[in-house]
């Protein structure tokens, strides 16, 4: 029998929930939500599978070590006397990251250091030599996280963050991160059966991830590389069999994924994108100003975007948002809307009444997740649900 260990999958704000429920689908044992985290048990194969298959997750960590810390002695000491041969060779390379939130200690760098320190001295004093560090891409990834008096040390077994998926050759100003845009699809209820669009679509994210939710394809096939992929215990036949098994369970979509963007450098980048994620059969990028448009057809559209916030871009946001509300309500009866945004303010002008208001966060900027239903055959401001 493999052995279960305990694990941390790292999401964002508000995004929590879904993970849980990601988890416990993919078969995770002791589901246990916190805020920014998801702690969960699995073996070894569950740890290929969940850096894999999950949407919502940031990163997967292995915590190997708890313990109190008082002082920089303290965490020194500590560190020093773990069993580092175990994961890492004399000739190897590793890489530190910290979070802090504590009185007693204040500065991540500082802590990275120390604990890098500890790593490389044990080595040195047992076997004379002293693995490297390499920052960008080490054998071993070490994260540590003081949490006041506590001190717990975690193997990274994701490296980079999972939202580089790797499907995406292009962007543009602006883009949104491929976790954010599974999140907001999945919180938008989105199922996959019916048609969907993204009114502007900038470089693709958003209709991409709906064409591996609704097809389920995992998000994370196109990757380059896992940090587990480094590690001494790395079990390629056994990855290749988790591979093979979340393939076999792909389905079918039989609906339309469409994208709008007015910037024609945005819609070459987002079919070069879907193309690339080999969704072409699925998504239409089309050259078009939102604005401009209307619904086609009498069937039901679930729509997501992320409509520019002028954090980057010069733009009358009042004049955006009144805009965003007019083509809602006159051109798509029959569409559930939902959108992102951080510029509150502007959100006043849509002159909709939202169904749905979610609190996220996009980066550090608060923002909202809005719904409108808008209603068919109905023009006279019967959009609330």
């Amino acid at each position: 029998m493999a052995e279960n260990f305990n694990m941390v999958a790292k999401t964002l704000y508000g995004f929590e929930d879904i993970l849980e429920k990601e988890l416990t689908q993919l078969g995770a044992m002791h589901v246990k939500k916190g805020v920014r985290v998801v702690e969960f048990v699995g073996d070894l194969g569950f740890m290929y599978k969940a850096n894999l298959a999950l949407r919502t997750a940031i990163k997967i960590l292995k915590p190997i070590k708890t313990f109190r810390v008082n002082s920089e002695k303290d965490l020194y000491d500590n560190i020093k006397n773990m069993p580092w041969e175990n994961y890492l060779k004399p000739t190897g390379s590793l890489a530190v990251d910290a979070t802090i939130h504590s009185d007693l200690f204040t500065h991540s760098l500082f802590i990275a250091q120390k604990t890098k320190d500890a790593i490389v001295d044990r080595f040195r004093d047992k076997t004379g030599q002293r693995p490297n560090v390499d920052l960008k891409f080490p054998d071993l990834k070490i994260n540590v996280r003081i949490d006041r008096k506590e001190c717990t040390i975690s193997l990274d077994s994701s490296g980079e963050s999972l939202h580089k998926r790797g499907y995406k050759l292009a962007t543009n100003i602006a883009p949104i991160n491929e976790v954010l845009a599974a999140g907001l699809i999945m919180l938008s209820g989105w199922d996959g059966q019916s048609d969907f669009m993204d009114p502007m679509c900038g470089s693709g994210t958003i209709p991409i991830e709906a064409a591996m939710i609704a097809c389920n394809i995992p998000p994370n096939l196109m990757r380059k590389e896992f940090a587990f992929e480094r590690w001494q215990d790395w079990d390629v036949d056994l990855f290749e069999k988790i591979e093979e098994s979340l393939l076999k369970k792909t389905r079918d979509f039989h609906h339309q994924i469409i994208g709008y963007d007015k910037a024609p450098s945005a819609v070459r980048k987002a079919q070069e994108n879907v193309a690339n994620a080999q969704l072409d059969d699925f998504i239409t990028i089309k050259h078009e100003d939102f604005f401009k448009t209307q619904k086609g057809g009498q069937e039901k559209l679930h729509m997501v975007f992320n409509p520019p916030y002028g954090e980057r871009l010069d733009i009358d946001m009042e004049k955006l948002y009144s805009n965003i509300g007019d083509t809602l309500k006159q051109n798509y009866p029959g569409t559930d809307a939902w959108f992102i945004t951080s510029n509150l303010d502007a959100l006043k002008h849509v002159g909709l009444r939202p169904s749905r208001k979610i609190q996220l966060y996009n980066a550090k900027l608060e923002s909202r997740l809005v719904k409108y239903v808008m209603y068919e055959g109905s023009k006279k401001g019967k959009y609330m649900k």
